[in-house]
């Protein structure tokens, strides 16, 4: 087990930076970029995204299979170098689209999705395994994983400024640039995780893995509570914009949002190292739905009572970043498959985080078309189903989430 110095950790967790950029806005943007430059339905959007979503996500526990398999003595690098390209092309494609009418436009958006996705897939897994690999001490896996998510945080905050007063091709960018430089650090300062020889698989099935009690809860949780945060962040821009008639100011609210939960990691480092994880994510989750709950009674102009809300429920996104990934860490040194197994159980992990952002565009946004809502229409039905989607649905979802958690035996580990 290696002990990495904050400047090393600092090398590990700039990588975070461009797979966060990356992802904000293909989750916040890319739903009303082509709904209103292209025309194309809220149905076709959401179904896109969630089979796109599917076709990635079945393929992360292959992924994470490959990774496991391995030759002796490769690392987790050349994967992540292998993603550049697919990431970069993938995203420029998806915001750069040639002129294209009718449904070749769709075909564009789906394939670019694909690309990108796979990209992402790659990265990710390779990762968040190499530092599942380097955290098998306490202190050291909730030191990595809060350097790791705040990068990641100064990816959204960047990713949304920039959507506020740039145009795409800065983002594009930008991207490429932060993606070269994260992976130059890794490559030149982060230890090589030799894969260690056993007598056992090569690389773990679902049913393995689910096989473990404490694993099958702390999985179930992450995605209870990941599709409660999914619904939200795919309806942003239009409750923003038709219900609270903010579209102005939504990018400054986004930015709120993600530079609170920036701030709040060292407060969640505190409490964890103070208590344990799970009583961190619990306390985190109480706060999210005591606060969010409030957004279902705000009416139109309510921009103070909504940066209110974003403070709050931003404070707890830093838990929700943090502490998940340290507590899977955990629970693969507590099953004895450390430096071994890490790429299936990400991959696994990853899987389960891209079905929770697929349920939630592909699921709310039919969904929400078929109770009467309409983009730029602001009928009382439609607004109202608006509400329930974006408020009621991920509170009670989050709850039964918080009530799984405090049942189960991860404050054992």
């Amino acid at each position: 087990m290696i002990r990495l110095s904050f400047q090393r950790l600092l090398a590990y967790g700039l990588l975070a930076f461009p797979l966060a950029f990356v992802a904000l806005p293909i989750y916040v943007y890319v739903p009303q970029f082509y709904a209103e430059h292209f025309g194309i339905s809220l149905s076709y959007i959401g179904t896109a995204l969630l089979f796109s979503r599917m076709a990635d996500a079945f393929f992360d526990p292959y992924i994470g299979g490959i990774i496991d398999r391995r030759p002796q003595g490769q690392g987790y690098a050349r994967y992540i170098v292998f993603a550049i390209p697919l990431l970069i092309v993938g995203f420029g494609a998806l915001f750069h689209p040639p002129v294209l009418r009718g449904w070749l436009v769709f075909v564009w958006f789906f394939v670019s999705l694909i690309v990108v996705y796979a990209g992402f897939s790659l990265a990710s897994i390779a990762y968040q395994s190499w530092g599942a690999a380097l955290s098998q001490w306490p202190d050291q896996r909730l030191k990595l994983s809060s350097v790791r998510e705040g990068c990641g945080l100064l990816g959204v905050l960047s990713a949304a400024l920039m959507g506020q007063l740039a145009d795409f091709t800065w983002l594009t960018w930008t991207l490429a640039i932060s993606l070269c430089i994260g992976a130059a650090c890794l490559v030149r300062w982060i230890p090589v995780i030799q894969l260690r020889q056993d007598k056992g698989k090569a690389s773990l099935r679902w049913a393995d893995m689910l096989a473990n009690p404490t694993f099958r809860r702390l999985f179930f949780v992450f995605v209870l509570n990941g599709i409660a945060a999914a619904i939200p962040a795919t309806l942003f821009l239009f409750f923003t914009k038709d219900q609270l008639h903010l579209e102005a100011q939504s990018g400054y609210l986004l930015l709120i949002y993600f530079l609170s939960a920036a701030l709040s990691m060292p407060f969640w480092l505190l409490i964890a190292r103070r208590s344990h994880e799970r009583d961190a994510w619990l306390l985190s989750m109480g706060m999210t739905i005591i606060s969010f709950i409030w957004v279902f009674n705000l009416q139109a102009n309510g921009l103070i009572g909504f940066s209110i809300i974003c403070v709050l429920t931003g404070f707890s996104l830093g838990a929700d970043l943090a502490l998940p990934p340290a507590l899977l860490a955990a629970v693969i040194h507590g099953a004895g498959h450390s430096e071994r197994y890490e790429g299936s159980y990400f991959g696994v992990w990853s899987w389960a985080g891209k079905m929770n952002l697929a349920l939630a565009a592909g699921l709310a946004l039919p969904l929400l078309e078929l109770l009467g809502y309409r983009p730029d229409v602001t009928s009382q039905d439609g607004l109202f189903a608006l509400g329930v989607a974006y408020a009621i649905i991920p509170c009670l979802l989050k709850c039964i989430a918080a009530v799984l958690l405090w049942r189960s035996s991860l404050k054992s580990l």
